[in-house]
């Protein structure tokens, strides 16, 4: 590279490092001069303040003895959706809906259906104890079961069926 090429490219890192640094000065005069004019606009626009204040406003609401608390009633959004799962029917139908969820990768340390070795040793301490770490939840050395996969609205009955499921899967 020449001389000429040389003090070129630094001639232009120069002016370009300058028109930045005017640039950066710029919008900060502007932001300076601009937010006392755009927070006047906002303060005077009645519907941003009444939904700054919805969104800042607490969630808690007293309700009195013998006062009318209609007002308090909880009320489903209208077109909301439900967020009530459906319950399976049957074992095999919990494991593959909740269950398979880490019983079928190995997540947390669960051992994967129909792997006998993993099994084993569980298989060993009883269908009533493996029940019992699937209703009440159970944290060891090999892994994390969390109570009832998560599921804390499926009833126990279902729960003893799918872990009877499983042990039958991995014999």
């Amino acid at each position: 590279m020449s001389k000429q090429d040389h003090h070129f490219f630094n001639m232009l890192s120069v002016v370009i490092g300058g028109l930045v640094a005017v640039a950066i000065v710029l919008f900060g005069i502007a932001h300076l001069i601009g937010t006392p004019f755009e927070r006047a606009r906002s303060e005077a626009d009645s519907s941003v303040a009444a939904e700054a204040a919805a969104n800042t406003a607490s969630p808690a609401r007293v309700a009195l003895a013998g006062a009318d608390n209609r007002a308090l009633a909880i009320v489903a959004a209208s077109g909301g959706v439900r967020a009530a799962l459906a319950v399976p029917a049957n074992g095999e139908q919990t494991f593959r809906a909740v269950c398979s969820a880490c019983h079928a990768t190995g997540v947390g340390g669960a051992p994967k259906v129909g792997d006998r070795a993993a099994w084993a040793p569980r298989i060993g301490q009883g269908t009533a104890r493996l029940t019992e770490h699937a209703l009440k939840g159970f944290t060891g050395k090999s892994g994390v079961m969390i109570p009832k996969g998560g599921r804390s609205d499926l009833p126990d009955e279902l729960i003893r069926e799918t872990v009877e499921y499983m042990v039958k899967m991995s014999r």
